[in-house]
């Protein structure tokens, strides 16, 4: 009589455990311990299941777990983008085995060029830095030989000077297209809000906005643009409030390097009694849960964080395979999003 065919309660029974907890680990659920999923894998090839039927098992079972390390100057929770992005990053490793280990610089270790307590690179597979904008510090981390991806960088950074690989967001075209529909409204006079000195993204913003005025024939007027350091937009509660009251005449519109600013300045112009985007058209970046908040809603860019998250994985867990092959330097999809607070019927 011919064997009945092997179910996964088959293998859940044969290892006292729930049929749930089987199915999850034969799919490579990173829920699952790395330990169980061997167990169970080796009991599926034992039983012949299914697929597994023909494999052995050393080619099957996944090694110990490795570390992935991640190095930010910020916490992920202060931040859609950054826990969003995480979120992806970490399903994608531990679908791969790996963990997540998350480690904060602080600012007197960045200032002292020092690793922060709890990192131990003989430990590490892979690093990788989010909100960490010191050259110097980064020059550190790339030091230490292990394969690296940074998600954003240092404004000034050049890229052969860097040696790891770069994920950016798409950040001058987006912000080129959004001065060039302000333009084309009717805005004669624009108006640049962030340091663009902060970040490459926010270098590269600054660059896309200066090239929409260039083409358009329009001076950039730097009395008309607040380019402060940015710590320093939020030193103070009214600090936006007092700085727009510094501009002689303000323009007809300000592009600002992140929702955040952005919406700070809506806030800061309706207090002087200005109204958005009547008197003045604001528009943002990073599609920020408060521009849909704010009234008007706010024009901005859209992020695609889950997907940038995915594809920093990809590319570190590339790396780690291949570590001799060249760097790359690579820009993830943004998309213009025009509402109400430039004058957009949404």
């Amino acid at each position: 009589m011919a064997k009945e065919k092997v179910t996964i309660q088959d293998i859940a029974d044969a290892l006292g455990i729930s049929r749930n907890t089987a199915s999850k680990a034969l799919n490579g659920s990173g829920s699952i311990p790395s330990e169980t999923r061997n167990k169970v894998i080796k009991k599926a090839i034992e039983l012949k299941y299914k697929q597994f039927a023909y494999m052995e098992s050393e080619n099957l079972i996944t090694k110990n777990p490795g570390n992935i390390a991640l190095l930010t100057a910020n916490m992920p929770s202060n931040s859609h983008f950054g826990s969003r992005l995480i979120s992806g990053l970490e399903k994608r490793i531990s679908a791969e085995g790996y963990n997540l280990s998350i480690h904060i610089v602080r600012d007197i270790e960045r200032s002292a060029l020092q690793l922060p307590n709890n990192f131990e690179a003989s430990k590490v597979d892979g690093i990788i830095c989010i909100e960490l904008f010191d050259m110097e510090y980064s020059k550190l981390i790339t030091s230490l030989g292990l394969p690296t991806i940074f998600i954003d960088c240092a404004a000034d950074m050049s890229y052969p000077t860097l040696q790891a690989d770069l994920l950016l967001m798409e950040n001058e075209h987006s912000t080129y297209d959004v001065t060039k529909t302000l333009i084309a409204s009717g805005c004669g006079s624009l108006g640049f809000i962030g340091d663009y000195n902060h970040c490459k993204s926010f270098n590269e913003r600054w660059a896309g906005f200066n090239r929409a005025l260039a083409e358009a024939g329009i001076r950039l007027d730097a009395g008309q643009c607040i380019l402060n350091p940015d710590r320093e937009f939020s030193s103070e509660s009214d600090w936006m409030e007092k700085r727009l009251g510094q501009i002689k005449e303000l323009p007809d519109a300000f592009v600002c390097a992140n929702d955040f600013i952005a919406v700070n300045v809506m806030k800061a112009l309706k207090n002087r009694n200005v109204a958005v985007p009547d008197d003045i058209a604001v528009a943002g970046f990073d599609n920020a849960p408060e521009s849909r908040i704010v009234e008007p809603h706010l024009t901005t860019v859209h992020i695609y964080s889950d997907e940038m998250g995915i594809a920093a994985a990809n590319m570190l867990l590339s790396r780690i395979k291949e570590p001799s092959q060249p760097y790359q330097v690579t820009h993830i999809q943004t998309t213009p999003i025009l509402r109400e607070s430039t004058g957009a019927t949404v």
